[in-house]
């Protein structure tokens, strides 16, 4: 023994990181049981650094472990546009939907479920969690959009088959599931994912549905990241697209956001999937770190 006092330790991470687990410890037990729906895609999923996705597959499968059930609804547009371009073929968009003919779906088909829906499910398994690919095709019934014949194969979302979905909720897996749609003419369409996740989550009661972008969430200045915006009542969002706080790319998403707010859905929250943890901490922490839209 000497008369030299201890030494205290100030390791202030260690302190932060058990003062984060003591707030997020009463939303655990406050979601467990409870089904999450998140969208994954945009210039997130294609992010050229492979850790941002491999981090995402990660938050998925902790909140797969604590018992939440997690499903992944993604789009893939810019990897469909890559392959396009692979055969010269020159994407075209008409009011911000791809004209998909059938060269166009052969490659959407391909993309999504061979290419985009493995790698997710790949990554979930890297991080030691279990995921089921599901084509969209298999889950989500659609008609061709009315009154655009010029969009090819491109389809509305009217129904959910949830027994392959809940099938694989119950065993435990992350359900993955890609933005295609069957027709009841048999015939496969593209959609859009924004509304797929949205429709998803409606028909599964979802408590959250959580968008990942490449964006912050909604600002009150678009060219200002620090406008956030933390909490929007379904009501506010009108009066914010006509003042163009809304943008027109992020008008379906909300649009989305709101009819599935109308159907159930208990919140919908927009979170830039690029920040290390995100999707955790906007759901586990009191602030949040991106935008949630409520009824």
């Amino acid at each position: 023994m000497t008369d030299q006092e201890p030494e205290q330790r100030t390791d202030l991470t260690v302190v932060e990181k058990a003062a984060v687990l003591m707030e997020a410890l009463p939303y655990v037990r406050k979601f467990r049981g409870s089904t999450f729906v998140v969208k994954y895609g945009g210039s997130c999923l294609e992010d050229p650094d492979p850790e941002v996705r491999s981090r995402v597959a990660g938050d998925v499968t902790f909140l797969n472990s604590i018992g939440i059930r997690v499903v992944v609804v993604h789009g893939g547009g810019k990897a469909i546009s890559r392959e396009l371009a692979k055969r010269n073929v020159e994407p075209v968009f008409l009011d911000g939907l791809r004209v998909t003919d059938a060269q166009t779906l052969e490659v959407v088909r391909d993309t999504l479920d061979s290419e985009v829906n493995r790698d997710l499910c790949e990554r979930v398994e890297s991080r030691h969690g279990l995921a089921q690919g599901i084509s969209g095709a298999e889950a989500l019934r659609c008609i061709r959009m009315p009154g655009r014949e010029d969009l090819g194969f491109v389809g509305q979302i009217i129904d959910v088959q949830t027994d392959p979905i809940n099938a694989a909720l119950d065993a435990g897996l992350v359900p993955v599931i890609s933005s295609l749609a069957s027709g009841e003419d048999g015939q496969i369409y593209n959609t859009n994912a924004d509304t797929a996740a949205a429709r998803v989550a409606v028909s599964l009661a979802a408590r959250r549905l959580v968008y990942l972008s490449d964006v912050p969430g909604l600002l009150s200045d678009p060219e200002d990241a620090d406008t956030l915006i933390s909490t929007l009542r379904a009501a506010e969002v009108e009066a914010l697209k006509q003042s163009g706080v809304i943008t027109k790319g992020m008008r379906p998403k909300v649009d989305s956001a709101v009819e599935a707010l109308a159907d159930g859905v208990k919140r919908v929250h927009f979170v830039d999937g690029r920040l290390a943890h995100s999707l955790l901490l906007e759901i586990f922490t009191d602030e949040g770190i991106g935008t949630e839209i409520v009824h």
